[in-house]
């Protein structure tokens, strides 16, 4: 996680830049182009999803939690993230009003609005992936029991997404065919990791996986659903231990708020220091070390007292909720 919230922030801030500003000056480095970082965090939240499922006890639960996990941090960026914006009058990254409005809500995209923030994309695909989990739990039970025959179904919806095209858009993101396999790749190791399949058992379904993209995506995606497998298996042989140094963990732990205003904040960045005559390595090096900060303060201030507030106070609620009940029947008998 921390690797790749450094590669999307030098992916965006080199390479995305000059795309959306072609006339403005930017380092002369072209971070590697294309999705692959955020196909890496769609596997590991395919990995990290059954931490939440394990200690939730329902649906509700894990709703409270994934709230709580997702929007005080996104809440308290978006008002950040529009100051940035219209303080700095830069009009390509702006949007109306309503839209804006509507991204509280964070379901932007499925109301084919545009985000208020060009990185946020990622979102709608996070919360069709929350969705499609608690279906497969409702349908499956707690111990998802016959799991790997369920994640095959959903790589056949893929593949029939691909054979018709004309498949409702909305159902699409909600079931996040675009991305499905790279999710599934995350699911196959950690089940994998946590002991409840052996590395034979899950061949066939890698397979499958790697077949789908094969057929349904263009050749890199392949590739790339390639890498993520090899990176992974190399990850839970322990081959990757080396990488887990302080700094990289650190980045790891503050990779959703620095996810969240990395973006425009550092376009607007990036255009007010080289209009004020700085060249563009000071340029850079000013976004960095304002955006950095800035999502430390965010995680530490804000994403992390909130989720455990709000855990807490959901936690004391559905005890007094239990409390409640076990009087109520005492009295009924």
């Amino acid at each position: 996680r921390g690797i790749g919230a450094i590669t999307v922030v030098l992916f965006h801030l080199t390479t995305r830049f000059p795309q959306i500003f072609p006339r403005a000056d930017h380092v002369p480095l072209s971070f590697w182009a294309g999705e692959y970082r955020v196909l890496l965090f769609f596997a590991l939240s395919g990995f990290a999803i059954f931490f939440t499922l394990d200690r939730v006890g329902g649906v509700t639960d894990f709703a409270v939690n994934r709230f709580s996990r997702l929007f005080p941090a996104y809440w308290a960026t978006l008002p950040i993230v529009l100051a940035f914006v219209w303080l700095g009058d830069v009009a390509r990254l702006q949007i109306a009003p309503s839209a804006a409005l509507a991204n509280i809500t964070m379901m932007q995209g499925f109301l084919y609005l545009p985000a208020i923030d060009g990185a946020y994309w990622t979102l709608t695909v996070e919360l069709g992936f929350y969705a499609s989990m608690i279906g497969l739990w409702l349908m499956l039970g707690r111990k998802f029991d016959r799991l790997e025959p369920m994640l095959l179904v959903w790589l056949g919806l893929k593949v029939f997404m691909y054979i018709w095209p004309g498949m409702p858009s909305r159902l699409a993101m909600l079931l996040v065919l675009q991305f499905v396999p790279f999710f599934i790749i995350g699911m196959l190791f950690y089940r994998i990791w946590s002991g409840q399949r052996r590395w034979r058992w899950q061949l066939p379904y890698f397979a499958a996986v790697l077949a789908t993209l094969l057929w349904t995506e263009e050749r890199d995606l392949f590739f790339a659903g390639c890498a993520l497998v090899l990176t992974f298996a190399a990850t839970l042989a322990g081959a990757l231990r080396c990488l887990t140094v302080r700094p990289i963990l650190w980045f790891g732990a503050i990779s959703y708020p620095l996810y969240l205003v990395h973006e425009n904040i550092g376009f607007v960045i990036l255009l007010k220091a080289q209009a004020a005559g700085l060249d563009h390595w000071s340029a850079l090096a000013l976004a960095l070390g304002v955006i950095v900060p800035l999502a430390a303060m965010l995680h530490y201030g804000v994403e992390m007292p909130a989720s455990r507030w709000i855990s807490a106070k959901w936690k004391t609620w559905c005890d007094s909720r239990k409390k409640l009940a076990t009087r109520s029947a005492l009295s009924a008998r």
